[in-house]
């Protein structure tokens, strides 16, 4: 059964570009695993250029990067070469091929009626459990900032245990838990920041 959102995620062993990985061993790191329907497509070669220019972003935030696709290795190889020779870009994370596609079915990121993967997206936190995951159409091209904005948000909570409202941007106020008791509700209400018993701010 695919994996869902705050489930473990399951755990692979697979050849990458980099050599095999086994994904278990990213435990205690964040992950942001994503797939891309085809090697030598142009949306895809647009992302990867993307991924690859804000990877020393990514690891600023302790953000390990795994790309994925059905093609083959040496698809793989191929096509990270064109890019770093046409565009002087080198991809510096693994790219899984998952030519069985294991881990393709696993992560729900597979288009069965076409044959390929999605543009799928998960970010992974450190105790390996699927915080966010989010698919995007093959004419869309990913947008890299806000991928960056919800790791951020996600981290914002594991560390200070607060939620994000919307737009939510670093420095901004984080969100409580809302009482789930009458009695709580009425003491909600009178502590600094609440604006209504369900919603209280506080400083970040």
């Amino acid at each position: 059964m695919p994996v869902h959102l705050g489930q473990k995620a399951p755990d692979f062993t697979m050849n990458t570009t980099q050599g095999p990985i086994t994904f278990s061993s990213y435990k205690g790191k964040w992950v942001l695993l994503f797939s891309h329907p085809a090697d030598f497509t142009p949306v895809c070669t647009t992302e990867f250029m993307a991924f690859s220019e804000s990877y020393n972003d990514f690891k600023k935030l302790g953000v390990e990067l795994i790309g994925l696709s059905v093609d083959s290795i040496y698809s793989h190889i191929a096509w990270l070469k064109d890019i770093k020779d046409k565009y002087g870009i080198e991809v510096p994370f693994p790219v899984i091929a998952d030519l069985e596609k294991e881990v393709a079915r696993e992560y729900n990121m597979m288009d069965e009626k076409v044959g390929v993967t999605v543009r799928g997206v998960f970010i992974i936190d450190p105790n390996q459990v699927v915080r966010w995951m989010i698919y995007y159409p093959a004419e869309v091209g990913r947008n890299i900032r806000e991928i960056m904005r919800v790791i951020k948000a996600l981290q914002f909570n594991w560390d200070k245990k607060l939620a994000t409202g919307a737009n939510w941007e670093p420095g901004n106020d984080g969100i409580a838990s809302a009482p789930n008791t009458f009695k709580g509700a009425i003491e909600r209400e009178k502590e600094a920041g609440a604006e209504r018993w369900y919603l209280k701010k506080v400083k970040a």
